[in-house]
């Protein structure tokens, strides 16, 4: 499969992860493709709303490039919503994270395994 429909797997898999704690969610077309800032994932409830940056991966990392934060952090203000990152590691559980909580590098923004582990909620913790 190719990188890109695991990462639409992993978007679909979230949308319906929402819906069954009764929270709306969509997956947003075209995100990251399109000249507008738009973030993978858009959930909700009567309180809260969230944009989230889906990602996945068989790595112990995960790489983020400054342009997508960037951009998810737009969307979100400008939509009044929380920014999220959600990331899925291979036979793990989905892991959460505030954008604060990347590690910068030279040329992108990275969180590991072991850094998801303790810093991460999990999606329960998220949609309490």
């Amino acid at each position: 499969m190719s990188r890109k429909g695991k990462g639409s797997n992993a978007e679909r898999e979230l949308v319906h992860m929402f819906w069954s704690k009764e929270w709306a969610a969509i997956r947003v077309a075209g995100s990251g493709s399109n000249k507008y800032p738009s973030p993978d994932v858009l959930a909700g409830n009567a309180i809260r709303r969230i944009a989230i940056e889906v990602k996945s991966t068989k790595e112990n990392s995960k790489y983020l490039t400054k342009d997508q934060v960037d951009e998810l952090k737009e969307f979100a203000k400008m939509f009044g919503a929380e920014p999220w990152v959600g990331i899925r590691f291979s036979q793990k559980r989905w892991f959460f994270f505030n954008i604060e909580d990347l590690r910068e590098t030279k040329q992108s923004l990275t969180i590991s395994l072991d850094e998801c582990e303790n810093k991460g909620l999990s999606f329960e913790e998220l949609t309490e």
